[in-house]
């Protein structure tokens, strides 16, 4: 039985842990070549080993995704390596909650450079290619955060929105050359992502959230961004948001 990804290739950004890993995996089952960037070459090379010890092709590309000119030279690696590239899955990025008066505004530069400006910059880089073979499909990873604002989220929540309205924007740019967008907005999730969280009370407050729910695993949004890039070709899924079931907001 034909994979339903054979002789597509996937770049996937953050793919060193969590959404990232996950859909590496999951593109690369169903017969995708995949690209992997991530700044932890070590989490990287593990990743690819699991890949190739399941028969699939990969290639793995270290990176530090906020910095000038890294977006756009991992897609051009990319399709240098593998010929072209049919499916960009922008997941990078952080999560700074703090309160606004407070902020570290330089850490909250970096959240901006890499979950808004990476993304745009490694899309940007991807369109000729997708536009030049009238076929492409940019995957982009947002939140809940990107519909609803919370206290502390002010930086974050920013640049889930912008997330959002940057890909219904490249929707309605992209749609005449049969290039499809999609944006998954994933609700509490079992990540590292509360990790970075450098405002303790805020951290402590989210973790214990979250702990008193079934969270979603990182397979679950995965699953998520399979559906969308597997569809007929006439078929884009446009937007999904999606929650723990014990989520309520």
């Amino acid at each position: 039985m034909q994979s339903r990804l054979e002789r597509r290739v996937a770049l996937v950004t953050g793919a060193s842990s969590g959404f990232g890993e996950a859909c590496a995996l999951a593109l690369a089952a169903e017969g995708a070549k995949v690209a992997i960037t991530a700044r932890r070459a070590e989490r990287l090379q593990a990743l690819a080993g699991r890949i190739r010890d399941a028969r699939g092709e990969v290639h793995v590309i270290v990176a530090d995704l906020a910095a000038q000119g890294e977006p756009q030279r991992v897609v051009r690696e990319t399709e240098a390596h593998f010929g072209k590239l049919d499916i960009l899955v922008n997941n990078a990025g952080v999560m700074y909650l703090e309160p606004i008066d407070s902020a570290d505004l330089d850490r909250w530069r970096h959240m901006f450079d890499l979950n808004v400006m990476a993304l745009i910059a490694a899309t940007q880089a991807a369109l000729p290619g997708m536009r030049a073979r009238r076929d492409g499909h940019v995957v982009n990873i947002a939140s809940t955060a990107g519909r609803i604002a919370s206290v502390n989220g002010g930086g974050y929540s920013a640049t889930k929105f912008g997330v959002v309205a940057f890909s219904e924007s490249l929707r309605k740019e992209v749609y005449k050359d049969r290039i499809r967008v999609s944006v998954i907005e994933p609700g509490v999730a079992a990540t590292e992502l509360r990790d970075h969280i450098g405002h303790a009370e805020t951290q402590t407050a989210l973790n214990a959230w979250a702990d008193s729910m079934r969270q979603l695993q990182s397979e679950d949004i995965a699953n998520a961004v399979l559906y969308c890039v597997t569809q007929p070709p006439h078929v884009n899924i446009n937007e999904i948001l999606m929650r723990p079931t014990d989520q309520e907001r």
